[in-house]
């Protein structure tokens, strides 16, 4: 039989912070300019190795937490797009729509959604964030009942 004492000491709660200090959960906001590198080399289309273009930007981000939990800010890409950001069971996640994204043999071209998730490197680097940038294409798109998804590997370095 586990007991609440067992499960506590297996799973502990949430990090103490003082009742109130505004600036108690700062440790979690991300705040500042980065460089984002999604990196083509190990990029996967459908699931298969398909070498991609690598793509660098600078990120200005801006975020604020309520709770150790609840995360949310803006990024702002000096590619020319803006998207919300949202913190969800320790991963941060970031996306916004590309236009045109996915061209098509008859000329047209269907949008794709850019998703970014990261979280902090695994040596608790508080500058380093690791995760992935998926871009998908919406099922039905250029006439084939089949979604079209680039997945890369994705680095977001702080700017000192």
């Amino acid at each position: 039989m586990v007991t609440a004492a067992a499960v506590g000491a297996l799973c502990p709660g949430p990090i103490a912070h003082a009742e109130g200090d505004a600036n108690s959960y700062d440790d979690i906001a991300i705040n500042g300019t980065f460089i984002a590198f999604s990196d083509g080399v190990w990029a996967k289309t459908n699931d298969s190795l398909h070498e991609e273009r690598s793509v660098t930007q600078v990120w200005t981000i801006t975020s604020t937490c309520t709770t150790f939990e609840d995360c949310t800010g803006q990024v702002i890409s000096d590619h020319g797009w803006t998207g919300d950001l949202v913190y969800l069971s320790g991963r941060w996640r970031v996306r916004h729509v590309i236009e045109d994204w996915e061209p098509c043999w008859d000329g047209t071209a269907w949008p794709g959604t850019q998703t970014f998730i990261f979280w902090q490197e695994y040596e608790r680097d508080p500058n380093v964030y690791v995760g992935w940038d998926r871009t998908e294409g919406p099922s039905g798109a250029c006439g084939f009942n089949r979604v079209l998804d680039i997945e890369m590997p994705f680095r977001l370095t702080r700017q000192s």
